[in-house]
């Protein structure tokens, strides 16, 4: 790999008696479904920036989302909190201005704590522990407008609703979207950050002995459905899987407005054009990332001194299910995929355990040696990536919209949609597909009793 061949100028284990925090490096994408990347055992995509990230460090097989749509999810991420302890269950939330964020906590700590691309916030907090911004949310406008000196109002114009998701599948190809745009600035901003705090060969103010916290956070391969170039389309369209002849439950949360199906809704040329774009964007952002990488090794960074963390906020169901994008508990749209690396401290493993990206937030403190605040939700993942999860509780939870819940415990995946709506059981070792709710199945009384009574404890029911 083109990013790990460059060797470092200067190692820090060269410099006598010195002891500094660890530069963290935290990439993020947005909808990427767990299992659409080569380390997750996908046969045709490419990916192999984070094929090389998963060989050498940790992946976690069974990571959530602490919420399937992407405000709450980043703003749980962030926080730490689930995201009725956030405040933050639907799309327009936003945390309190000021929260203590992992980019806060770190600040506080003597980072440069630095963000490059999506963040999501709706407030008038646009920067919520971040240190710098270079480039900001190309796609999210604030939610208010500050009116005066300490005076907040509302936006009054009107919010348009957006279109369906059968125009989306429908208009897939390739382009050049908002998304494309976006990306490329926040990639340009992180390799332009790197050579500043670590050369600033012009004015010689580089600060490297300063450590960096930065999040490189990109917006594909969220949708509008369009391939960055004609090449990759071309490569992918016909070799991705579609999904044919999905069953579509009856339920109004598994199945609902969300249904595109081939032959139905769209035809199947158009599910597999939708694919294929989908495919090329994640390739692609692969690409991106391995600029970011690349970037470090060309300033002297050994990259094994550096911790890497890659996540997706949520996933995207891709019509699985004769469903397209989020919103969603079933495994594409909930799931996520998650690599953590730091040779210096972590030997290559996979977890298969039940994680969060709550858990995030007492991660990271713990790998950086700094103290966890209290009342989190956060968990820290440390002990699990050193072979010592004795005593974790191999649960996940996720929600929104105020609720929908689910909660995961082992390979046993529990729904709950309110008092007016059936709920839902999952068992994912007999039934990986999620095809058939066995919530009724005697071998599983003891099970749900369990899980009513964990939902009740979350305030839901």
């Amino acid at each position: 790999m083109e990013w790990s061949a460059r060797p470092p100028l200067l190692k820090m284990s060269t410099i006598p008696n010195m002891k500094r925090r660890p530069n963290v490096l935290f990439l993020m994408s947005d909808e990427h479904r767990a299992d659409v990347a080569g380390c997750a055992g996908n046969p045709v995509v490419r990916t192999p920036v984070l094929d090389e990230l998963a060989r050498t460090g940790v992946a976690f097989s069974n990571a959530y989302t602490p919420s399937p749509i992407c405000i709450p999810a980043r703003q749980s991420l962030m926080s730490g909190l689930l995201p009725r302890n956030a405040g933050c269950e639907k799309f327009g939330d936003d945390l309190p201005p000021g929260s203590m964020t992992f980019a806060r906590r770190f600040a506080e700590h003597g980072y440069d704590a630095v963000a490059c691309g999506k963040l999501h916030h709706m407030g008038v907090d646009q920067m919520q522990g971040w240190t710098h911004r270079p480039v900001g949310d190309a796609l999210v406008g604030r939610r208010y407008v500050e009116a005066g000196p300490g005076v907040i109002s509302a936006r009054t114009e009107p919010v348009t609703g957006k279109w369906s998701q059968v125009n989306e599948v429908r208009r897939a190809g390739v382009g050049t979207g908002p998304c494309q745009v976006s990306d490329r600035l926040a990639v340009d901003a992180a390799v332009d950050q790197i050579r500043r705090h670590f050369l600033d060969p012009y004015y010689d103010r580089a600060i490297p002995d300063t450590p960096l916290l930065l999040k490189v956070s990109l917006v594909q391969p969220h949708y509008p459905y369009l391939a960055p170039t004609s090449d990759l389309f071309e490569y992918y369209l016909n070799r991705v899987p579609v999904y044919r002849d999905q069953h579509v439950f009856d339920h109004p949360f598994l199945g609902g407005n969300f249904v595109v199906r081939a032959g139905v809704e769209v035809t199947e040329r158009e599910l597999r054009r939708a694919t294929a774009a989908y495919y090329a964007m994640i390739e692609h952002v692969d690409r991106q990332f391995g600029q970011v990488l690349t970037a470090l090794g060309d300033a002297g960074q050994d990259l094994d001194d550096w911790i890497i963390v890659y996540t997706s906020d949520h996933g995207e169901m891709l019509g699985e299910h004769g469903v397209f994008e989020k919103q969603k508990f079933f495994e594409g749209s909930a799931r996520v995929p998650l690599i953590i690396r730091w040779p210096r401290a972590l030997q290559p493993t996979v977890v298969t355990k039940n994680v969060n990206l709550c858990d995030i937030f007492a991660t990271l403190c713990d790998l950086a040696e700094i103290p966890t605040p209290d009342g989190l939700d956060s968990r820290s993942l440390v002990p699990l990536m050193n072979h010592d999860g004795q005593d974790w509780s191999d649960e996940t939870v996720s929600q929104f919209g105020g609720r929908n819940l689910m909660i995961k415990q082992g390979d046993l995946k529990y729904q709950w949609y309110g008092t007016d709506m059936p709920e839902v059981l999952f068992d994912l070792t007999t039934d990986p597909g999620e095809q058939t709710n066995v919530i009724d199945r005697a071998e599983h009384h003891g099970a749900l009793t369990r899980f009513r009574t964990r939902r009740n404890e979350l305030g839901f029911g």
